[in-house]
């Protein structure tokens, strides 16, 4: 069985006294396959230093942060641009998979809506250039999200709406607009809400993911998440779907591959 965690900071501080261990056990749990998103330019060396050591399982994206678009966001997003072009634009190896973590986070300040609404069109548009996929962060924000969406839509805009916390009516807009589903630990919370719908909608429209450090599922509610914890998601869906764990596993897997194209 192979888990793809979609959306995984497994190179956060959270982890720098066991990430050997932490990595080991999520591969024992049989996740194989890690998408790492960016954060700003002060990750950026700690993701190379993780996609270093696990060449064969880390895929890394490149964004900016909603949160961290401050009154420097321009600098960050020629970060960005000069990233993606020194690996897209050159016969190299090495190469980004997504645009993101990108999108608009109202939930922690809302003093750089402008400039937010403005890094996300600006980082679609060169998801679109490079051919990519984007993974949307959308906090408190679904309007503000879906109206820079709406506006981009095309064959050419496609991706993950990450942590999916919406309602259904969010759930068709996003798949309306090129989007999978990431759905993680939220999914386990008796309160989380989507849960009761998400039946409805066909696996093939779903990925997995953890988000970890972040949103630890059930029975690890409030503790640090990490990526062996995908098993506890995958499980949840196999009640929710009716299907085994391992079809859960194969179906979201090849999801994956279908958006990453690797």
């Amino acid at each position: 069985m192979i888990l793809t965690d979609t959306h995984t900071h497994i190179y956060s501080e959270s982890f720098d006294e066991d990430q050997e261990e932490m990595m080991q056990r999520a591969m024992e749990a049989g996740v194989k396959r890690f998408f790492v998103p960016a954060i700003d330019s002060e990750y950026t060396k700690s993701m190379y230093a993780i996609e270093e050591k696990y060449p064969e399982n880390v895929f890394l994206m490149m964004g900016l942060h909603p949160t961290h678009v401050k009154e420097n966001y321009k600098d960050e997003l020629l970060h960005v641009e000069e990233e993606l072009g020194k690996r897209l634009d050159r016969d190299n190896d090495l190469k980004f998979y997504a645009v993101g973590e990108i999108g608009i986070d109202l939930y922690w300040d809302k003093t750089f809506l402008t400039e937010q609404r403005e890094a996300f069109r600006n980082q679609i548009q060169l998801a679109k250039k490079y051919k990519l996929p984007i993974v949307i962060h959308c906090r408190e924000a679904f309007d503000e999200v879906f109206e820079v969406l709406e506006s981009e839509k095309g064959p050419d805009l496609f991706g993950i709406f990450h942590c999916f916390t919406g309602t259904i009516e969010h759930a068709h807009k996003a798949i309306d607009c090129n989007m999978k589903l990431g759905i993680g630990g939220v999914v386990t919370f008796k309160n989380g809400k989507i849960d009761k719908f998400l039946h409805e909608f066909s696996l093939e429209h779903i990925v997995l993911e953890t988000d970890a450090p972040y949103l630890a599922p059930t029975p690890y509610r409030g503790k640090r998440n990490e990526s062996s914890y995908l098993i506890n998601v995958a499980d949840k869906l196999s009640e929710i779907y009716n299907k085994s764990t391992e079809e859960i596993a194969k179906i979201t897997t090849q999801n994956s591959k279908d958006i990453f194209g690797i």
